[in-house]
This record gives structure tokens, sequence and C-alpha cells, in this order.
């Protein structure tokens, strides 16, 4: 993922009114924890949303929606949505929504003690 600077405006927008919120800015994109959780992230042309795992495969039959793999793994629970079906505010704050719902009941992960 590349910085795309409208999408990541539009996460911000919709974070607006959470107080705890953390951007991060990543060699490809931006990245959003709320609470101290990982929520979303912006690159090229995508919104990475953390969604319930069990919402995971249902989403991804979505159109533009596919599951997040890392070294051809897929991450249950990590999807990423083409910007391109998220134009309007409804679909936008539709996965937004499934992100932020999902924040609200997983557990933050354990920090690891620096050496």
């Amino acid at each position: 993922m590349a910085y795309n600077e409208i999408l990541t405006q539009r996460v911000r927008e919709a974070l607006s009114g959470i107080t705890d919120v953390t951007e991060t800015k990543m060699m490809r994109g931006t990245l959003f924890m709320v609470n101290g959780k990982m929520c979303m992230s912006t690159g090229d042309d995508e919104l990475m949303c953390r969604i319930a795992p069990n919402l995971h495969e249902s989403s991804i039959a979505k159109e533009g929606c596919r599951s997040m793999l890392m070294k051809g793994k897929v991450y249950k629970g990590y999807v990423l949505i083409k910007e391109n079906v998220i134009e309007s505010k409804d679909d936008f704050d539709y996965w937004v929504g499934l992100a932020l719902d999902y924040n609200k009941v997983v557990k933050a992960s354990p920090k690891k003690k620096k050496k």
C-alpha cells in the first residue's frame, strides 16, 4: 500500500469524534490505532479494516473486498476494501462501523518489553 491522502483524510474525519486515536505513518500508508488497538489503515487505493473474524467470509464476498495476506497467509478478520467501492458515504461508513464495532470488544495486544 502506498500513501493516499484523500482516503487517509476520510478516515481522519470518520474518527474525529473518538478521543483515543493514534495515527502512524508507515512506509506505504497510514495506520490508525483506536483505544490502543489496530483498527484501520490506508494505502494506495485500499482501506484495511480489522473486523470481527466471524464476519470475514461474508465480508470478502462483497464487491471490492479481499482478505489481507502476509507471507501467503490469510489474516482472518483483516480485510482490504478497494477505494472505488467505498466512494459513497454510506459504503465507507459501513466498513468504518465494522472496524469500530470490533475495536470495542477486541483486546489490545500485550506490549512487548524492550530489551
